[in-house]
C-alpha cells in the first residue's frame, strides 16, 4: 500500500514534506538548504563546511553546551554539515520528542549566537579534516575526480582546502550564512509518528515568518584536465574515473541507475568479478551513480598495487566497452532489482532514511516518488532497454585520474 502523504509550501518558500509511519515509534527530519560548496566565494573554499560547524556552537537562548545538553535530554540523534550543494540538518527521536527537537534545530538556522572565539577551533577541526583525507588516497583520489569532471563549481568539495579555511574570518562565515541560509528554495522532509495538523502547524509558528533572499546567481566555469595524475608516495595505485549519464528527473534514469549497478554496484556486478574475483587485481573496485539536480556521472574506482595498476585500468576500460558493445543479460537485470528493491525496503523501515529521501526528491523532482512507482518502474525495465541504454553512454567524455608513484599510460 502507498504510504500517505502530506505536502505544504508556506509563502515564504519553504516545502514540507511528511510521511507518517504507523508501525515506527520515532520520527525524523532532514532540513536541505542551497548553502553546500557550490555558492562558496571561489577564493573562500571550506566556509560552508565552517558554517555548518558554526550554527550548532549555541543558537537562541543556549549556548553550545546548552544547546547540546538540550538535545541530549531529548534523545535525539543529530547530524550538521555541507555538502556540494547543501547545508543539511538531520535529526531523529521518539515520535513524543519530534517538536522539541523541531524548535531547537529552528534556533539553530535562525538564530545562530556566531560568537567570533568558536571560529579557531572549528578552523581546527577542519585542517583536521583535510589532513585526514591526505591519509585516506581513495577518497582523496575520487574527490579529486570530481573536481575535474563537474564543471565548477558544482565538483567542489566541501571540505575546501588549507588556503580556503586559513583565510576565512568570521565576517565571511556570516556573509555565507546571510546570502544562503534562507527559507525559499529550503525543503523539510519529516518522516515517522507524528500528527500532521500539529506538525504542519509547528512548523508555521517556527519558520513562516523566515524572510526570504535574494537569488543567487552562479557562473559556471570549464572542469578539467580530464586526464591527470597525482604524484603521490603510496603503498596502492588509486584509479578513478567517471563519465556522463542522465539525471534523476531524466526518462532514462531507471536504466542508467540500472546500468551503472551491473557495472560494479553490487559484490558480483561485473568490475568486481573481473577486475578483483577472475584476476585478483585489486582488493576494492565498485562502480557508483551520482547525481547533481541537473547532471550526473557514473564514477568507478579502483586501489591496486602500482604494478597491476596498468592492467586493472586497462581490464576497467574493457568492461566498460564490453557493457556498451554486448548490453547486459537477464540474470543481471533481476540480480540488480532484487538489490534495489531490498535497500528501498530497508528504507521504508527507517525513519531517518525515509525523510531524507523525501527531501532528495523533491529536491530533484519536485515531487515524491511513492516507493510502488519506484518498485513499478525497476519492474518495467527489460535487458534490451537497458543494453540500448549501455550502448549508448558517453565513454568518450570519460575523465580519468590516477594518483600514485608512478602515472599511468591514458587512453
Amino acid at each position: 500500500m502507498t504510504p500517505e502523504l502530506h505536502q505544504h509550501q508556506f509563502p515564504n518558500g519553504l516545502i514540507l514534506l511528511a510521511e507518517p509511519m504507523p508501525h515506527v515509534q520515532s520520527a525524523a527530519f532532514s532540513v536541505l538548504i542551497p548553502a553546500g560548496a557550490a555558492f562558496e566565494p571561489a577564493d573562500r573554499p571550506g566556509v560552508a563546511a565552517m558554517l555548518g560547524e558554526w550554527v550548532t556552537r549555541g543558537a537562541g537562548d543556549r549556548d553550545s553546551r546548552e544547546l547540546l545538553g538540550a538535545l541530549d535530554e531529548l534523545g535525539v540523534s543529530h547530524a550538521v554539515g555541507a555538502q556540494t550543494l547543501h547545508a543539511s540538518v538531520s535529526a531523529a527521536a521518539l515520535g513524543r520528542n519530534l517538536l522539541p527537537a523541531l524548535e531547537i534545530f529552528a534556533d539553530v538556522l535562525r538564530h545562530p549566537r556566531f560568537e567570533d572565539e568558536e571560529v579557531d577551533s572549528i578552523r581546527a577541526l577542519c585542517y583536521q579534516s583535510l589532513r585526514s583525507l591526505e591519509d585516506d588516497p581513495g577518497s582523496k583520489t575520487i574527490t579529486e575526480l570530481r573536481r575535474r569532471h563537474f564543471a565548477d563549481p558544482w565538483g567542489r568539495s566541501a571540505i575546501g582546502t588549507v588556503e580556503g579555511v586559513t583565510a576565512a574570518t568570521p565576517e565571511d562565515l556570516r556573509a555565507h550564512y546571510r546570502r544562503t541560509y534562507r527559507p525559499d528554495r529550503a525543503i523539510l522532509g519529516v518522516a515517522g509518528a507524528f500528527d500532521w495538523d500539529t506538525l504542519r502547524d509547528e512548523v508555521a509558528r517556527l519558520f513562516a515568518d523566515w524572510e526570504p533572499g535574494a537569488e543567487i546567481n552562479v557562473t559556471e566555469r570549464p572542469a578539467g584536465p580530464h586526464r591527470d595524475h597525482i604524484a603521490q608516495e603510496t603503498q596502492q595505485t588509486q584509479i578513478a574515473l567517471a563519465f556522463p549519464t542522465v539525471a534523476v528527473a531524466h526518462p532514462d534514469y531507471y536504466r542508467a541507475r540500472a546500468t551503472a549497478a551491473i557495472l560494479g554496484g553490487y559484490t558480483s556486478a561485473r568490475l568486481f568479478t573481473e577486475v578483483r574475483e577472475k584476476r585478483g587485481l585489486c582488493y576494492s573496485v565498485f562502480a557508483s551513480y551520482e547525481a547533481h539536480k541537473d547532471r550526473a556521472a557514473v564514477i568507478c574506482y579502483a586501489g591496486t598495487a602500482p604494478e597491476r595498476a596498468q592492467q586493472t585500468l586497462d581490464v576497467t576500460l574493457d568492461e566498460l566497452r564490453r557493457l556498451a558493445a554486448e548490453g547486459i543479460e537477464a540474470d543481471e537485470l533481476d540480480m540488480m532489482r532484487a538489490g534495489l528493491k531490498s535497500a528501498l525496503i530497508m528504507q521504508q523501515e527507517s525513519s531517518m532514511s525515509r525523510s531524507a529521501s523525501l527531501a532528495a526528491d523533491w529536491f530533484h523532482l519536485g515531487r515524491v516518488r511513492p516507493l510502488d512507482e519506484v518498485s513499478a518502474a525497476l519492474d518495467a525495465l527489460t535487458p534490451a532497454d537497458v543494453s540500448a541504454f549501455a550502448a549508448r553512454m558517453e565513454l568518450d567524455a570519460m575523465t580519468i585520474l590516477t594518483l600514485g608513484p608512478d602515472p599511468l599510460t591514458l587512453p
